[in-house]
């Protein structure tokens, strides 16, 4: 028999409880405001990822620089998220599927797993659920929103509902993903391509530069990972390439 959760109670009349998973596998539960934010972005998700055929999902893992672990996700959609906050130097901690909450909405018991939890430099926490645009309006679903965010403001937590952002930013974003991983390039030439940089404003430019002091298998993944570290900030509203225009991050 499943056991009941244990309920926090709110000041506003509503229970809370939240269960997580930590990173022994082994599921933890607690009153919502005596959760530690930390053991959920160590952790792992709350809930098993299944596969199989036919299914209308695409689930799978993804190595986050950031946090240099991989995170899981359930869907394109979702993944399109996790890259964004990946990419946002801000976004120090990226956790997926990182609690079970359960609570009193009125007279019903909901139950719901945010798709992400995202901690940032200045200790702000923001949960994130993911629907795709078709479901956005749905009752059910906008009732559930609205319930996870009275959750959230009772921790001091932002919330963000998804779905989907400017898709040239996404996928430029995606594609600078590839060269996310500095232990795959060769860093020792990153004052090279700043130098470079800081008498250029295109990518054109600084890779035409680079082109007299470095091999050229070098130079485009050098360039292209000083932008996803935010060492140059582009502008990634039009789809990349040598006209691509940038700044070197102060």
């Amino acid at each position: 028999m499943a056991r009941t959760p244990r309920l926090e109670r709110t000041t506003d009349g509503g229970t809370v409880s939240v269960r997580y998973r930590q990173a022994d596998g082994q599921l933890a539960e607690v009153d919502l405001d005596r959760l530690v934010v930390g053991e959920v972005t160590d952790g792992l998700p709350v809930r098993d990822f299944r596969w199989y055929k036919g299914r209308r999902h695409y689930s799978g893992w993804y190595y986050a620089a950031t946090v240099r672990r991989l995170v899981a996700y359930e869907s394109l959609l979702e993944l399109a998220r996790i890259l964004l906050a990946d990419f946002d130097h801000d976004v120090v901690e990226i956790a997926s599927q990182p609690f079970h909450l359960t609570g009193r909405d009125g007279d019903r018991l909901r139950q719901h797993v945010p798709d992400l939890l995202l901690a940032h430099t200045d200790g702000l926490v923001t949960v994130v659920d993911v629907k795709a645009p078709s479901r956005m309006k749905d009752p059910k679903v906008t009732a559930q929103f609205a319930w996870t965010q009275r959750v959230c403001a009772r921790r001091g937590w932002a919330y963000e509902t998804w779905s989907g952002g400017d898709p040239a930013v996404v996928e430029n974003v995606r594609f600078l993903a590839g060269f996310r991983r500095p232990e795959l390039l060769e860093m020792d030439q990153v004052p090279t391509g700043l130098a470079a940089a800081r008498g250029q404003s295109s990518v054109g430019g600084v890779e035409a530069v680079l082109a007299n002091r470095l091999p050229a298998e070098v130079v485009r993944p050098l360039v292209l990972h000083l932008i996803w570290s935010g060492a140059l900030v582009a502008d990634l509203r039009r789809p990349l390439g040598p006209a691509t225009t940038f700044e070197v991050a102060s």
